[in-house]
């Protein structure tokens, strides 16, 4: 045998909490079982999630083969673009990192990643939609390495009862990217000595992941939400009445509008969407692009947030379920869960009944009154009645001063909307957006209106424009651009 040109070169890009120093350490000891050289450094990402740390390790497997015994291989201690043989990524995000760095090649690096997202700093300050799309990474990574194996690990770790590292560490097994046996790597797991039994089932998910492994479907596709019986009226009143395209959107819709309120609030939704139908088949290209929107948005705004929501959320089971399983709460182990509020007057005033509530708001006195933060911890008796307390106001929301303005919104932003569409079809299209403007609750929603407001009360202006669509489209953009508004009122003026 001869030695080989150069060692093994591994790339491991993880998040804190991801084990991926427990990976590499693994790796370091099944190389070094088998007689290899091998050696791991670490360069460490940045906090708040704007970078992971990368574990770069180096396998030398020609121990035995040198002329001279006595001649060891000097191994990087840093990953080189274009000379890295397996990048392994605990999220997709980080996949796409690593393409970005150059340490995924087309001839020569297999590219093993989580297809889940946590999403990252950028993404969640955004005030629009700012996540990456997922898909789109995907393809980037299927097109840039010379073998791509993705699946949700981050998933099969949870039904594992183990984390990320020992999927990943199956992974890299199944691939047989390494010449050694499936035994070897479980003896490195078994070495290590902590949580011996759940890293090897996580870790023979992972192996046998690869074999299943398909690019095409690692982005895990949410089925269309099924309206229970309950729903069922509604239901069929969609599929007689409404074009097969807008079906998915409009189950969604009455299954969130029920959920947030009742069966007649689904109605109701139905309801404003009858007359979007009439001008679409009237004035569109029979893609019902306008339907589709106004259903999308129109959803989003009836189930607007407020402390009924919030307190709702809070209570439910399914989020002591997920906190638990996302904190590794055992089940001998007790949860706690302080919830931090700080309620405006405005917010009070909100749920009240709307005579009550423009009372409230008018009143000096309880303006003078300073509001201050509190702590509720929902998993003591006495914390969870409170929030369940708010959460039951549900039944008397319709009464509500918050429930009464925003339908008299919703029904304004509908009535333009239908003035607009005979006209000119694709500026109603982009007025539908409009109402990704308006969101959350407290200073945020407060922000959003006004910049909602601002770019309304621009529209016969708009109207005057060569392409009005477009001008409306670049007013929505500038609106989310930052929250002190200098972006839309440049573009307003400029306007």
């Amino acid at each position: 045998m001869t030695a080989p040109d150069k060692a093994i070169s591994i790339a491991i890009l993880a998040m804190g909490g991801e084990g991926g120093g427990v990976l590499a350490d693994w790796i370091v000891d099944l190389a070094e079982q088998a007689g290899f050289y091998a050696q791991t450094t670490s360069v460490p990402g940045v906090a708040q999630r704007t970078g992971a740390t990368i574990y770069y390790v180096e396998i030398y497997p020609g121990t035995d083969s040198t002329s001279d015994s006595s001649l060891k291989p000097v191994l990087s201690l840093m990953p080189v673009a274009g000379h890295v043989d397996i990048v392994i990524a605990s999220e997709l995000m980080e996949a796409g990192r690593a393409i970005q760095r150059g340490l995924v090649t087309r001839d020569k690096t297999t590219l093993i990643t989580s297809a889940h997202r946590v999403y990252s700093m950028t993404e969640k300050i955004a005030m629009g939609d700012g996540r990456i799309d997922s898909q789109q990474l995907i393809n980037a990574a299927s097109s840039a390495a010379l073998r791509f194996i993705c699946a949700d690990y981050a998933r099969l770790a949870q039904e594992s009862g183990s984390v990320i590292s020992a999927v990943l560490f199956g992974a890299l097994a199944g691939a047989q990217l390494l010449p050694l046996p499936r035994d070897r790597y479980e003896d490195a797991i078994r070495r290590g000595g902590v949580g011996v039994e759940s890293s090897l089932v996580a870790f023979a998910v992972g192996f046998d992941s690869v074999e299943h492994s398909d690019a095409t479907d690692a982005v895990a596709s949410h089925a269309n939400p099924k309206p229970g019986p309950t729903l069922a009226r509604v239901a069929k009143r969609i599929e007689q009445n409404f074009p097969l395209e807008s079906h998915k959107l409009l189950f969604a819709g009455i299954v969130r509008l029920a959920e947030y309120q009742d069966k007649g609030y689904a109605d109701e939704f139905i309801d404003h969407l009858e007359t979007i139908l009439t001008l679409d088949t009237l004035h569109g290209d029979t893609r019902y692009r306008l339907l589709c929107e106004a259903a999308r948005h129109l959803a989003l705004w009836m189930s607007y947030e407020d402390a009924i929501r919030v307190a709702d959320l809070k209570t439910r089971r399914t989020r002591f379920e997920r906190v638990a399983l996302e904190a590794g709460c055992r089940k001998d182990q007790l949860l706690e869960i302080d919830e931090f509020f700080h309620p405006r007057i405005e917010e009070i005033a909100d749920i009240m009944p709307a005579v009550l509530g423009r009372w409230l708001l008018k009143s000096e006195l309880v303006r003078r009154f300073k509001m201050g933060g509190r702590v509720v911890r929902t998993t003591s008796a006495r914390g969870y009645i409170q929030l369940y307390a708010i959460a039951g106001l549900r039944r008397w929301r319709r009464r509500s001063l918050r429930f009464h303005i925003e339908q008299q919104r919703i029904r304004a932003w509908l009535d333009l909307i239908r003035s607009i569409a005979p006209a000119d079809y694709e500026l109603a299209i982009a007025l539908t957006n409009s109402q990704k403007l308006i969101k959350g609750y407290g200073d945020t929603h407060h922000r959003g209106n006004a910049s909602y407001d601002a770019v309304i009360s621009a529209l016969p202006h708009v109207r005057k424009q060569d392409k009005p669509a477009t001008t409306m489209e670049s007013l929505i953009r500038a609106a989310l651009t930052d929250e002190s508004g200098q972006a839309l009122k440049s573009a307003l003026q400029a306007l």
